[in-house]
């Protein structure tokens, strides 16, 4: 789907491998609709699946993939490409604009805030407290970025203001290998701590009688948080909403707090509400895309809402 109106047969057609009617078409669905179809369901998966690990291993329904400051330090990284480039010579700053600069910018932003974040988890023993740090590291790189912004020029801010609303559909065939491989690397560091997962949501006391290992877990589950909420922000931007709100969603559907169930539906919900918000945002007939960001933030709370009123209760 998108603003031009494509047969399903000439769809079909151009993805099995034969050539479509007209050029322009498989022009299109190649190399623009199945790249963002692609990054979608990327993007789907890994932030719902940093969600689950954070909500379980903080036991907070109110944490999300972001919660350890990974998209603020992303930001920070991008806010410094983008806004400070003007103090620095031409032709090195149209080095730093080109999406891998700004790409390159966000993953060390990200990194950084991942480092300081191990650090002090290997001198705090509570995780609620590596919450709070997180927390702050958040804040204070926010409070840098309004900083930088406010020294900016309205070109510098507009650009910057575009990537902070998120976009699935800028990233090259090599930029998608890529983002497949970091996600595919935390989803499997993920599915590694499904039994960690399990023993951590009764807390860490009873984790600790069942032999768990309670720090060499911690570090996994925030390693792998940090690698799919890294990389799809450095991809794709920060995207609000998804990671957050569709483990409760996964939840509520199936009804059960067994990670072994909870993490395949997480992933597969995920993957079909960023296809449905990115089929909204490009809707046909409209000649403009509207925010990734705007649609998962429109579309997805008043679902979880309704969800949890429903239930009145979840698990």
């Amino acid at each position: 789907m998108g603003q031009v109106a494509i047969p399903i047969k000439e769809v079909f057609k151009s993805l099995l491998g034969s050539s479509a009617s007209k050029e322009t078409w498989e022009y299109i669905i190649i190399n623009f609709r199945l790249p963002k179809a692609i990054t979608a369901i990327l993007v789907g998966m890994g932030l719902s699946t940093a969600g689950l690990l954070m909500q379980t291993l903080f036991r907070n329904p109110l944490a999300g993939p972001y919660v350890l400051g990974l998209s603020s330090g992303s930001s920070l990284g991008v806010a410094f490409v983008i806004l400070g480039a003007s103090v620095l010579p031409i032709a090195f700053a149209e080095t730093l604009l080109s999406s891998f600069g700004i790409i390159l910018a966000s993953c060390l932003g990200s990194f950084l805030v991942l480092l300081l974040v191990i650090l002090a988890s290997q001198k705090l023993r509570d995780t609620a407290t590596i919450l709070i740090v997180g927390l702050m590291f958040s804040s204070f790189t926010s409070a840098i970025v309004s900083v930088l912004t406010y020294f900016s020029t309205a070109e510098q801010l507009q650009k910057f203001t575009f990537w902070s609303m998120g976009s699935l559909g800028n990233l090259s065939w090599e930029n998608i290998i890529m983002l497949t491989i970091a996600v595919t690397l935390g989803l499997a560091m993920s599915l590694f701590s499904i039994k960690s997962l399990d023993a951590l949501l009764l807390g860490e006391n009873y984790a600790k009688s069942m032999g768990l290992n309670i720090q060499k877990s911690r570090y996994i589950i925030i390693v792998a948080t940090s690698i799919l909420a890294g990389s799809i922000t450095a991809f794709a931007g920060p995207i609000a909403f998804v990671g957050l709100a569709v483990p409760h969603v996964s939840k509520l559907l199936l009804q059960t707090s067994n990670h072994r169930i909870l993490f395949w539906s997480t992933l597969l919900t995920g993957a079909i509400i960023m296809l449905l918000c990115d089929m909204i945002s490009q809707m046909p007939g409209m000649d403009f895309t509207l925010p990734i960001n705007a649609i998962t933030s429109i579309i997805g709370a008043p679902v979880v809402i309704w969800l949890l009123v429903r239930k009145r209760s979840f698990i």
